[in-house]
């Protein structure tokens, strides 16, 4: 039956049209769970660029390969219906943007569709001038990812369980890029929002964190974190975890498009430390991000939870997205017994870069602070996390870096 949520009022003649848009996005109205006479023609006219199609389908094939938009219908009374779309929410992260148009809709089944990854969620019957301010929120989104796509790199840790020793991994890489004197910035961003630590790793008082980010209300995207954020006397930028405790759905994909849309605009390189969960917006983190680094001790236990990230990451269509693999902490001889050679074996790829374990300077290092060559310099360590930053860094930044050694 159908839902008819359109309700039919004429926009003020005083709005102006939206702008004209260099390349146009491609919006599909799935009119059964729409109901009868969408505004197809009053949302061509209010966004010319734009390509609205009207579909005879609740969710059509190849939906991310075909519309940049999906506008779909929901009854709240439709437990089957629910399930069917939040399903779909959770595969489609990061390829497609849905905006859901829900009957007899409460705050508790919205909240959990925007943190299933639906970019907004408006009441039926919905107003031709409601449907076009959520639209314009929506496309102004979508130039604004568009347009940071050739500038700063979001480089993302991926943990194999806990303990692998990505946070220090993370601010120390963080610190040897930050000290080419022609480095476009450098930022760890720790969006781990119950145990994060990446400012204590660096000791810096009072950072920033990301509870006030949200807490400041507005656009994230429009914040300015190149002037916000404190930094380390190595120049490194530090966004960092909240204080107290927050719940992991405190973000969601709408957040990390802005979070990660600002961050590539002011530094050249963020290292992003997410929790070691799989939700809409960690999905969506990674979708975003340049490159992944798979983190990993070597151990029995962690080289099985590495097959199942790097399967996880394929069953999310994430293959495209370069992932270096990092074994960390690698003792001379492995207590466990386990060579490096097994482990690679049984992931199926080998290691792209082995990190040794020195843990008395890792240590002192993060007590005081400061970079593993203010401790001592010269040490295995160093040298291997020298090597990750020459990865890491864009073409020719590193030269000065390496003559630094």
């Amino acid at each position: 039956m159908s839902l008819l949520p359109f309700n039919r009022i004429k926009p003020p003649v005083a709005e102006p049209a939206a702008p004209q848009r260099p390349c146009a996005w491609r919006v599909g109205l799935c009119l059964p769970g729409l109901g009868a006479d969408p505004p197809v023609a009053m949302l061509s006219a209010m966004f010319p660029a734009v390509t609205f199609r009207g579909l005879d389908t609740p969710w059509p094939e190849r939906a991310a390969q075909t519309f940049d938009l999906l506008i779909v219908g929901l009854d709240a009374a439709d437990p089957a219906g629910i399930d069917r779309l939040t399903a779909r929410l959770s595969t489609c992260v990061g390829r497609i943007e849905v905006l859901v148009v829900m009957r007899d809709a409460d705050v508790e089944l919205t909240r959990r569709l925007i943190h299933q990854g639906a970019a907004d969620v408006l009441p039926a019957p919905v107003t031709d001038t409601a449907l076009a301010i959520a639209l314009e929120r929506i496309f102004c989104r979508l130039d604004t990812g568009r347009a940071q796509r050739r500038s700063g790199e979001i480089i993302t840790l991926l943990k194999a369980g806990g303990g692998v020793g990505a946070t220090s991994l993370a601010v120390q890489t963080a610190v040897r890029l930050a000290a080419n004197p022609g480095s476009g910035g450098v930022c760890v961003a720790d969006l781990d929002l119950q145990m994060g630590a990446a400012a204590l790793y660096l000791d810096i008082p009072d950072p920033v964190t990301l509870a006030q980010v949200l807490a400041a209300g507005g656009a994230v995207e429009e914040m300015s974190f190149a002037s916000a954020l404190k930094a380390h006397r190595s120049g490194v930028s530090v966004l960092a975890a909240p204080n107290e405790l927050m719940p992991v759905e405190s973000l969601n994909p709408a957040l990390v498009d802005g979070l990660t849309a600002a961050l590539r605009r002011d530094f050249e390189i963020t290292l992003v430390d997410p929790p070691t969960v799989w939700t809409a917006w960690t999905n969506r983190l990674l979708r975003q991000s340049q490159r992944i680094l798979l983190v990993t001790r070597l151990s029995v236990p962690h080289v099985h939870l590495v097959r199942r990230q790097l399967h996880m990451l394929s069953a999310q269509r994430l293959d495209d997205v370069p992932v270096t693999l990092i074994c960390n902490q690698v003792e001379a001889e492995s207590a466990s017994g386990l060579s490096l050679k097994a482990a690679q074996q049984a992931i199926g790829r080998p290691f792209d870069l082995v990190i040794p374990e020195d843990r008395r300077l890792m240590h002192q290092a993060i007590d005081q602070g400061v970079s593993l060559a203010s401790v001592r310099r010269g040490s295995k360590i160093e040298a291997a996390i020298g090597r990750l930053a020459e990865m890491l860094a864009p073409t020719g930044v590193m030269a000065a870096v390496g003559m630094e050694r």
